[in-house]
């Protein structure tokens, strides 16, 4: 009878872990990420698949932050180097490890693009984050808040929507 119970116990336990763990999913808005020592929060709904790093045909007259182009799943995808972009960094394979990754735009967005991160950091809510702190200076337009976490570090949120409708984004020529 004791054995019936526990494993009764068991179950109930485990339902009630998957219950939680869905919810959580579910409440998960942004998918975090790391790039040129900052962190950054791509908003779920904007953001799409996530590839392994994979071989780039470098582009030749493009700004620094404009990595290349990269055949993923048999699409040519332009490979936008985000710390690079923010000012964190330049073109650079030397940043490249086993944790890089390359995060595609939704394509609701219409540009066939990827944004080479350093490495994933998971899914974040905003129950992750206690406060709102003051973007830094000369921001772009697309970092859309500065959220910080319980330890006081700083997360900042891009939109990718602004991203793409910035002037400079298509404009990949040096």
């Amino acid at each position: 009878m004791a054995k019936r119970q526990s494993l009764k116990e068991l179950q109930e336990r485990l339902a009630q872990r998957l219950t939680a763990a869905k919810s959580e999913a579910s409440a998960a808005s942004w998918l975090a990420v790391e790039a040129g020592g900052q962190r950054f929060l791509l908003p779920l709904v904007q953001a799409g698949e996530i590839f392994p790093w994979s071989a780039l045909q470098r582009v030749p007259y493009t700004k620094p932050w404009y990595a290349g182009v990269a055949n993923l799943r048999g699409g040519l995808h332009g490979v936008v180097d985000l710390a690079g972009m923010v000012g964190r960094g330049g073109r650079s394979t030397e940043r490249v490890t086993s944790e890089t990754r390359l995060v595609s735009l939704h394509a609701a967005l219409g540009v066939n693009a990827v944004l080479w991160i350093d490495r994933l950091l998971g899914l974040r809510n905003p129950s992750n984050f206690s406060s709102l702190g003051e973007l830094p200076e000369g921001a772009p337009s697309y970092v859309s808040r500065n959220l910080l976490d319980a330890e006081g570090g700083s997360w900042l949120e891009l939109n990718l929507q602004l991203l793409v409708d910035e002037p400079g984004f298509l404009a990949i020529a040096a």
